[in-house]
């Protein structure tokens, strides 16, 4: 991972968000700072300054919540086709995830690659995925929720997919997979 970066707020100190590039240094794990007190605790989630002054999209059209009753539910590998290539910013808002990204784009030295994070709820965290790559989870206990920004907004003639069994990426997903949609068992294998 790169060396954090770390942007304060201008009116308040305690408000900190670490900004961290994984493998792929287009990816970010944005890690907020609780600030935690008797009731529980307060923590900025989305700061469009800050993610300007790190590089990041920030426009966000369109937000979804993905709701799954059981561990083991797998959703993805999804992307948009360009020109609609989407970014996005995924959090686990309850529960606990294992969220993949692939590379597909074709003239990356990581082409074909993936890497993985888990995103739990009791850690406040987004994953910061720009367009170029695949995305996709499997849900590690029951209730779990994701919340997602993306830009632009779907666009059904530019959806896509690719499957997450394919033997070329080999992802070993932690758990029996027991949900996955038809949509998402029908995407072609990653060539």
């Amino acid at each position: 991972m790169g060396r954090p970066i770390r942007l304060r707020d201008s009116d308040n100190d305690n408000h900190l968000m670490i900004y961290r590039h994984l493998e792929f240094p287009e990816v970010v794990l944005i890690e907020m700072e609780p600030i935690e007190d008797a009731r529980g605790f307060f923590a900025r989630s989305f700061d469009r300054e800050e993610m300007l002054a790190n590089g990041l999209a920030s426009a966000f059209e369109q937000e979804n919540l993905a709701r799954n009753a059981h561990r083991g539910t797998l959703r993805g590998l999804h992307y948009q086709r360009e020109p609609h290539g989407e970014t996005k910013l995924v959090q686990c808002v309850h529960g606990r995830i294992f969220d993949v990204v692939v590379d597909i784009r074709r003239q990356s030295v990581n082409y074909g690659r993936w890497i993985s994070v888990v995103l739990d709820a009791r850690r406040p965290q987004s994953l910061y995925i720009p367009p170029g790559f695949a995305h996709g989870y499997q849900t590690l206990v029951d209730a779990s929720d994701v919340y997602y920004h993306i830009t632009p907004a779907f666009v059904q003639r530019s959806a896509s997919g690719i499957s997450a069994f394919s033997p070329r990426l080999g992802i070993p997903w932690p758990l029996e997979v027991t949900a996955v949609s038809d949509r998402d068992r029908s995407h072609p294998e990653f060539e």
